[in-house]
């Protein structure tokens, strides 16, 4: 029983290791398209924590451009998409 909470807490320290303006990314160093990836995915995570921390954002200033932007946008597309795929498929009666 212990070990659900340790794994819980592990996975949202380790999602939170990285997101947009946390300084990891600046305009010498902007993210790329594999970072829009990762910020992408972690956009839930980083929009709760933006409520709490001042510095954090859901997307990432220091950009490479339409890189990042297509990263960021597939990634938060197959995220919300995929879970259709979970839903029950409603009768017409």
């Amino acid at each position: 029983m212990l070990l659900l909470p340790v794994m819980i807490l592990f996975l949202l320290s380790t999602l939170t290791g990285c997101v947009p303006g946390d300084g990891r990314n600046t305009p010498a160093h902007p993210a790329g398209f594999f970072w829009g990836i990762w910020h992408g995915w972690i956009a839930p995570v980083s929009l709760i924590l933006s409520i709490f921390r001042k510095g954090i954002r859901i997307y990432e200033t220091a950009n490479s451009g339409w890189w990042y932007d297509f990263g960021f946008y597939i990634s938060i597309i197959a995220g919300f998409g995929s879970l259709s795929l979970f839903r029950k498929a409603r009768r017409k009666d």
